[in-house]
């Protein structure tokens, strides 16, 4: 991928995605050494990061492809975020959505038109076999230039913001995310350092990095169901392997404490995912410098109250 992949999906997007702010946290990062900064994802149209990529990936369909429609693959942001792309253009979309999905994340993508599947089975044969069926096109989640390009906006972003950031924390499920921003800020800024963040029970990127291969794991099992892609996209994991710094993770249970603590201190909400790079820093699981500047990329806050209530209750 070249730069003009990134700096054209922006002008693609035009005024149908918000430029979300960047927000400095004076204590936060006091605490912890650094200046700290959250490049706020959450308030991103439908709560997470996922409509960039997805309007990129439309607006490269040819007129066939949107008057047939198009099916994907998400437990939740990502059916959402092209659910939403899709009803800009009316085009006709099916979302196959895992059985484990949140009722509110299944309830978003179907406010915005989208047919939602529910499937126990193989996410991704069920969703292709539903393509092969109804002759749709496919718009993977995170393993599609398009998708990526999209997602890179945000390093465009960062980088207008905070020019000279020395490190930039991303999370990782499949890699769209973070394989975008890495590949959009290395490109113009070579010195500045790309930590992702992924949970232990989702670990497919790490995973890769260590078979030097993208892989498919046999079972997910983790709270921050954004991340819990069962496999890494061989794209994302081109990326990764060529722009991205370190990886690093985190176990369930060290999700907790970050979220409260970000709403308390920000008063931002965030989900699991989108606690996500915050939670390493959080840990100590990085080693930063006294006074780097610090930007902590929180992807989403699409977090329902009967979980919220369950984080609060174990930190109280």
């Amino acid at each position: 991928m070249e730069l003009g992949d990134f700096t054209d999906a922006r002008k693609n997007m035009g005024g149908r995605v918000h430029r979300t702010p960047m927000i400095a946290s004076t204590s936060l990062g006091k605490q912890f050494g650094v200046d700290l900064y959250f490049k706020a994802e959450l308030f991103q149209k439908t709560g997470s990061f996922k409509p960039r990529g997805a309007i990129n990936k439309i607006l490269s369909l040819t007129p066939e492809e949107k008057k047939r429609g198009v099916v994907t693959i998400s437990s939740g942001n990502h059916a959402q975020g092209l659910a939403y792309a899709t009803s800009l253009f009316k085009i006709p979309t099916t979302v196959v959505m895992p059985g484990y999905s949140f009722a509110s994340k299944i309830n978003a993508a179907k406010g915005f038109g989208a047919e939602v599947i529910i499937t126990e089975n193989n996410l991704l044969n069920t969703g292709l076999d539903i393509q092969r069926e109804r002759n749709l096109v496919m718009v993977h989640p995170f393993d599609d230039p398009a998708i990526v390009a999209g997602q890179g906006t945000i390093g465009l972003e960062i980088l207008e913001d905070i020019p000279d950031v020395d490190f930039v924390i991303v999370a990782v499920g499949g890699g769209g995310l973070i394989s975008g921003i890495a590949a959009a800020v290395k490109m113009k800024r070579p010195e500045a350092k790309i930590i992702g963040v992924e949970p232990e029970g989702a670990a497919a990127m790490w995973q890769s990095l260590k078979q030097n291969k993208a892989v498919h794991l046999e079972s997910v099992d983790t709270i921050a169901d954004g991340l819990a892609a069962p496999f890494a996209g061989e794209l994302n994991f081109a990326l990764v392997k060529k722009y991205v710094d370190e990886l690093v993770l985190l176990s369930d249970d060290e999700f907790i404490e970050p979220i409260c603590l970000i709403l308390e201190r920000t008063k931002l909400l965030t989900e699991p995912a989108g606690a996500a790079s915050f939670a390493a820093l959080f840990h100590n699981k990085l080693r930063i410098p006294q006074g780097s500047k610090v930007v902590c990329v929180l992807s989403g806050g699409n977090l329902d109250r009967e979980r919220l209530a369950q984080f609060l209750s174990r930190t109280s």
